[in-house]
């Protein structure tokens, strides 16, 4: 569809019709720069008014779709051009509202897990919870861009994405344990014994020796098991 025609065309049967553009906008219940925009070629009416439209301007929807009053013996020609550029057109509408929408998961998905380590401080639980939420908002927003590609390779790289973002989390999360020195944030058992803190994650331990003390002082080790007597004298 030619948008730039049809707005001329609209604005032409208004003008035949003695009407101004803020009478056209309350009857089909839009703003003035609504219509004006139509007209412009800026933008085109949404689907749902295009029988309203044309029942006020005294046009067929034919008429609208060509951008101009079609004959009797184009009337078929034109009416089948037309289906097809209005399913193309609806299906670009569809299409551009959808990457919209992606968009807006992948931005908040990504919002949400750096605000999640930004905010929260280590010790606490809600940041790992909120910064995996995060990230499946994120994956959901990737997923409904990839919607066009077969289930199977969408499945398969929506796992490598989901195990590529956990990687960096986790790999952000040692980083500020072996620098800051804070409490992972993606732990799975925090035990206090004597004077040290065991905080257990998937992929190392952490101790947290003689803690708030002035000699206070953290060890990052492999995973190991150790037991609360392993723990009393492990600091000493």
């Amino acid at each position: 569809m030619n948008q730039e025609r049809i707005g001329k065309f609209i604005a032409e049967c208004r003008k035949k019709k003695k009407i101004t553009q803020q009478q056209l906008a309350e009857k089909l219940g839009v703003s003035d720069r609504t219509i004006g925009n139509w007209e412009n070629g800026r933008n085109m009416p949404d689907l749902s008014l295009f029988k309203p439209l044309c029942n006020e301007l005294d046009i067929t929807l034919n008429d609208l779709m060509s951008g101009e009053k079609v004959r009797e013996k184009e009337y078929q020609e034109k009416f089948e051009e037309n289906i097809v550029n209005t399913i193309d057109y609806s299906t670009r509408k569809i299409t551009k509202y959808n990457q919209i929408i992606s968009l807006i998961f992948i931005i908040f998905g990504l919002f949400v897990s750096i605000s999640a380590i930004m905010i929260f401080p280590s010790e606490s639980s809600w940041g790992s919870i909120y910064s995996i939420l995060g990230i499946i908002i994120f994956m959901v927003g990737i997923a409904k861009i990839l919607n066009t590609i077969k289930w199977y390779k969408r499945l398969l790289l929506m796992i490598t994405i989901f195990l590529f973002s956990m990687g960096i989390l986790l790999f952000t999360d040692y980083l500020n344990v072996k620098f800051n020195q804070e409490a992972p944030m993606f732990r799975t058992v925090t035990t206090t014994a004597g004077n040290v803190i065991y905080y257990d994650t998937l992929f190392y331990d952490v101790y947290r020796c003689n803690f708030d003390e002035d000699n206070e002082y953290w060890i990052i080790e492999k995973n190991s098991k150790k037991t609360i007597h392993d723990l009393i004298n492990y600091c000493k």
